[in-house]
């Protein structure tokens, strides 16, 4: 028997070549190129899933509103940006254990009462779920399991019981026999993708992948994966603690960038409503280096505690260390706090953190943790009923950021009565509760503070 010709595949692009080499060709990433088995052109690979429509003109096609499905399951509803969509492919993504399997066997309980749902199973066998879903008091759920990994079967099983909702659990443990590289490659990940992503447009059917993720923390596999689908959803959390987060990088049908928080309890995933209490700490009395912010987490307001830790270095280079926030942008705040404020932290370490293990990209946090530094370096707290938002820019000015309304309206909801805000989102009317100072520069703000 002959050797089967193996050639190298970029995991980025897609490209293939005929040896390894460090960087890729076409899309020049480094470390890219996996050896896979080079593959046969077959027939019926790329037979047709049903017959191909003809060409039609956009100003004859009707543009109908596609109502969406809600799961029973709100926070999922709101990263999905309203529900699931006919016709739509999601991909969820985590860490194993995370709680990706549960989140979707609940889902697909809470919608089997109304709709016809499938559940593909890759990884474990029936009864294996049916002992998850009796822990989960779901075992009387009408919903149908297939233990398959072969895309062949899956596919035919798909066409032939016509469900409006179909989970595959997980997409690297299916396998097509049109393929000779193992579950899991390049090449397979790819081409089980496509063709479920083909059924899912042609029959209507809600697709959900369930992906693996390398230790990187990225989708295993091509990245072509993510091009495919309609939605892609990462599942986080910290496995010391019970509170998951889900979020939306890409979605169609919606808004990305949006948060659900979930609780992980002996009953399955449970919903946080109120998702600013897991990231304010309830001192018992009023600390220094501690400052209340508010963040957008897409179109939701969350309340997060900045805390700052300033103690005097004992070596010649000070150490800068973010947990939740940009390090670099740490540097330029300290710069900007010496020139334009005259508090100089050269000699001073200087430790941020932001509560609940939340990750801040957004720069409206900027004010805040100025504030908080100067906090713990005078060991002066601030207000506990203070909350503090606004980007800084170079030349100390205190720069407006999206949203400010609802900002303080969320802040005045949960009790807090002073707010400082750059000028630019100072409210026109009045709200009622909290008391709002607007300032235009750094030095403002903290000679408003020093008031408190």
């Amino acid at each position: 028997m002959a050797k089967a010709k193996t050639i190298y595949t970029c995991t980025e692009c897609g490209g293939v070549e005929p040896k390894w080499q460090g960087q890729c060709p076409s899309c020049h990433a480094w470390n890219t190129l996996v050896e896979t088995i080079a593959e046969t052109a077959s027939a019926s690979r790329f037979a047709p899933l049903a017959e191909t429509a003809g060409l039609q003109k956009l100003a004859e096609v009707e543009a109908a509103e596609v109502p969406r499905q809600p799961t029973g399951v709100s926070e999922f509803d709101r990263v999905l940006g309203g529900g699931l969509v006919a016709g739509g492919v999601v991909l969820i993504g985590g860490d194993p254990g995370i709680g990706k399997s549960t989140l979707l066997l609940q889902t697909l309980c809470h919608i089997g009462s109304a709709r016809k749902a499938i559940y593909v199973s890759g990884e474990e066998s029936p009864q294996q779920i049916a002992m998850r879903a009796k822990r989960l008091g779901l075992d009387a759920s009408p919903i149908s399991l297939l233990a398959e990994i072969n895309l062949e079967k899956i596919i035919s099983t798909l066409q032939k019981h016509q469900p409006d909702i179909a989970v595959i659990d997980s997409i690297q443990t299916v396998y097509s026999e049109a393929l000779q590289s193992a579950p899991g490659s390049v090449a397979q990940v790819r081409e089980c993708s496509a063709q479920l992503t083909r059924l899912a447009k042609q029959a209507g059917i809600t697709v959900m992948l369930v992906g693996h993720v390398t230790k990187e923390g990225s989708l295993a596999g091509p990245r072509v994966l993510e091009h495919i689908v309609d939605t892609v959803l990462y599942f986080e959390g910290d496995q010391s603690s019970s509170f998951r987060l889900i979020r939306a990088f890409k979605n169609r049908f919606g808004a990305v960038n949006e948060l659900g928080v979930f609780a992980m309890t002996e009953k399955g995933l449970r919903e946080v409503t109120n998702p600013s209490a897991l990231f304010l700490s309830h001192h018992s009395e009023q600390v220094a280096g501690s400052c209340i912010t508010v963040t957008m987490e897409g179109t939701r307001p969350l309340l997060i505690e900045i805390q700052a830790l300033v103690d005097e270095a004992h070596a010649p280079n000070p150490k800068r260390l973010c947990v939740g926030l940009e390090q670099n942008r740490l540097a330029m705040l300290l710069a900007v706090l010496h020139r334009h404020a005259g508090v100089a932290c050269f000699d001073q370490d200087v430790f941020i953190n932001a509560v609940g293990g939340v990750k801040i990209s957004e720069p409206a946090v900027d004010l805040s943790v100025l504030l908080s530094i100067v906090s713990s370096l005078k060991n002066k707290p601030l207000n506990n009923k203070l909350i503090v938002f606004g980007e800084v820019g170079l030349a100390g000015e205190v720069r407006p950021v999206q949203r400010g309304q609802e900002r303080l309206k969320e802040a005045a909801k949960l009790g807090f009565t002073k707010a400082i805000v750059p000028k630019a989102n100072a409210p026109k009317h009045k709200i009622e509760g909290i008391e709002v100072i607007a300032v235009e520069r750094l030095e403002q703000a903290l000679a408003r503070v020093r008031d408190f």
